[in-house]
């Protein structure tokens, strides 16, 4: 498999993640919280990244430089996942009050302090109300964003098989 065939692949997954998210919102009617719209985020950046791998098909340090990106993108959904999972293993009455939506903050706020308040948690994020296999979606989305991370490490960083002319 070459490097964009597999970049294209990883697109792709991600394109799924998100269908599906955006299935268990408009047809499960689970309504996402803060943190689950910023994983929806970061599974988009990681789509992104691989798309544009895919897209560009470069050689040499390049591929270094796409794998730098899907690392980062990947770190950063992956630690929004892990807050998100600390923040609903917390004991009931530990957590603050559900605020305002992430859409008034944006309006009201500037960036960075609805990034801390988001982050700090509130109410709505620590309602499990989704398992599959036992587990909440923020460990779904860490487990698969993890996969990620491997997966585009593999893609753009191992060498080519030789091409072999007849």
């Amino acid at each position: 498999m070459t490097a964009r065939t597999a970049n294209a692949w990883g697109a792709l997954a991600c394109a799924a993640l998100l269908a599906y998210a955006y299935y268990a919102q408009y047809v499960m009617h689970l309504e996402p919280c803060p943190l689950c719209m910023f994983q929806r985020v970061g599974i988009f950046a990681i789509g992104i990244v691989f798309a544009i791998a895919a897209a560009h098909d470069p050689a040499g340090w390049g591929r270094r430089v796409y794998a730098g990106l899907l690392v980062l993108a990947s770190l950063a959904t992956i630690g929004v996942a892990a807050r998100h999972l600390y923040i609903q293993s917390l004991p009931p009455g530990t957590v603050a009050a559900c605020g305002a939506s992430l859409d008034f903050m944006l309006k009201v706020f500037p960036l960075t302090e609805v990034l801390m308040k988001v982050l700090t948690g509130s109410g709505e994020c620590a309602k499990i109300e989704w398992r599959f296999l036992g587990l909440a979606m923020p460990a779904w989305v860490l487990i698969v964003a993890v996969a990620l991370n491997v997966y585009g490490l593999w893609a753009n960083l191992r060498r080519r098989p030789p091409v072999l002319r007849f």
